[in-house]
């Protein structure tokens, strides 16, 4: 019901910015300075800065609240989050048409989303539980349990990798969900909290860091940010949905045929897909 949105997003949104949204600013900030050599010491080092250049701009529906993205064959698997309103979709690329879709029940709050083989893994926010779809109709066909919160999740080589909106990458079997590991994010060794929606690119985790504009590039194999994204300004209409604001960036998918990376937000109206380009005065 449109009268229940706007409580919801304020509920969702002011509950994770009192865990971490100003331990994510200011490890940002500390970042930054790094990069930019005001941390003389011997063991800092610059973390390369990427700007952005838009290839293309897609319609995206602005009443879904992206919690996870992926792409595949020219469509998108997108979940979304709200209570009442979650659900998985699969989503015409070109168009942003909702092709197909499948509505979470009203007591979850739908997180992040990952391919994997013939199936569709979505987890949700606090209720421990994550549900598996068949890719070819969006139907579930069981669930599991986690411990920790469920934030963003994505396919890593054999394995999967979940994010809880700490600084902890959480490396479970895809078959039995069962938690393998842990990977520790630190950004020149300061850990990294708010690590949301991810995806895996090229031997690389690519994260959103809540509540920013800034996506890490993180190293699976020692937790390392070996990169950061500037996304400042990308949509930079002041777009508001039934009289309130859009909210934050989230929403990275990869097309490994073409190269090609995407990205939106939070009751975004478009999708971007983008080309990174070096920073101006970063190493």
């Amino acid at each position: 019901m449109p009268k229940m949105i706007a409580p919801q997003i304020k509920k969702a949104c002011s509950h994770r910015f009192v865990l971490v949204a100003l331990p994510a600013v200011l490890l940002f900030i500390a970042m930054l300075s790094a990069a930019h050599g005001s941390d003389h010491s011997p063991k800092a080092s610059a973390i390369p800065v990427f700007g952005y250049q838009i290839i293309n701009v897609y319609p995206h529906n602005s009443a879904a609240f992206t919690q996870g993205l992926v792409y595949d064959e020219g469509v998108l698997y997108e979940g979304t989050g709200l209570y009442g309103r979650s659900s998985l979709r699969r989503v015409d690329l070109e168009t942003g048409r909702v092709l197909e879709q499948t509505r979470l029940e009203s007591n979850l709050f739908g997180e992040g989303v990952a391919l994997w083989k013939d199936r569709i893994i979505q987890l949700t926010w606090q209720s421990g539980l994550g549900l598996v779809y068949c890719k070819a109709n969006l139907t579930e066909i069981r669930n599991f349990s986690y411990q920790t919160e469920g934030w963003g999740i994505t396919p890593y080589n054999k394995s999967l990798i979940m994010s809880d909106g700490t600084d902890i990458l959480h490396i479970l079997d895809p078959e039995s969900f069962a938690e393998t590991g842990q990977i520790k994010v630190t950004a020149n060794g300061i850990p990294l909290k708010g690590l949301n929606e991810l995806e895996y690119i090229k031997g690389l985790i690519y994260a959103n860091v809540w509540p920013t504009n800034w996506i890490a590039i993180i190293s699976p194999e020692t937790g390392e940010v070996k990169g950061k994204i500037n996304l400042q300004g990308i949509l930079q209409e002041n777009y508001t949905l039934l009289g309130y604001k859009v909210d934050v960036l989230n929403g990275i998918a990869y097309d490994e045929r073409e190269d090609r990376l995407f990205v939106t937000g939070k009751l975004w109206p478009k999708l971007f897909e983008i080309k990174l380009v070096p920073e101006l005065g970063s190493d």
